[in-house]
């Protein structure tokens, strides 16, 4: 009994205008906080292989071969600032802390990825098309359009209640990040 009350604490409204729609229930902040953590961690993961060559990853010497050889000079200083992105991206995105910096940071380092990378092979990932890139940048501007609900660090603050302003923020950021960086 001790446990259901709180897991109704927990997935109770912080406010009542926390979430305008009124269809809104404790099931869709749980569901928001899985698709985050999942989300987030694994894409912290990402750039963890990137930085420091965890779950199998090469490393930072290695990915920042690959980003010399895709153009980025000098490469180790752009693998730093991707693997950077994706872990901390993904890490904000999993707590709900800073969503649209978070989302930013991560939709930024896909449309380098789909620049770079992707984009002359087409959309299917197997083709090495920008499949996976759009998903991964539309997860993101997603959940800071949704705003990550109210099992999120962000629920005291302003813009942890997403909305139109956040996906702006997230994709306009990330945009901006992503063109500067293509520049370069």
């Amino acid at each position: 009994m001790a446990a259901k009350q709180f897991l109704h604490r927990l997935s109770a409204p912080a406010e009542p205008t926390a979430h305008p729609t009124a269809a809104w229930t404790p099931a869709a902040d749980w569901g928001l906080l899985l698709i985050r953590l999942t989300f987030g961690l694994l894409m912290a993961g990402h750039g963890a292989q990137k930085l420091f060559g965890l779950f199998g990853g090469d490393g930072l010497a290695a990915t920042g071969k690959g980003f010399d050889a895709l153009g980025y000079h000098p490469g180790e200083v752009f693998a730093v600032i991707g693997g950077l992105s994706e872990v901390l991206g993904g890490l904000g995105l999993a707590l709900g802390f800073l969503t649209p910096l978070a989302a930013a940071a991560l939709i930024g380092v896909m449309i380098n990825a789909m620049a770079t990378v992707g984009g002359a092979h087409g959309l299917w990932v197997v083709d090495g098309g920008v499949e996976y890139n759009v998903c991964i940048a539309v997860v993101a501007l997603a959940i800071a359009a949704i705003g990550p609900g109210r099992l999120a660090v962000d629920r005291f603050f302003r813009w942890g209640r997403g909305g139109w302003a956040s996906a702006a923020f997230a994709l306009g950021l990330g945009g901006i990040g992503a063109a500067i960086t293509l520049s370069l």
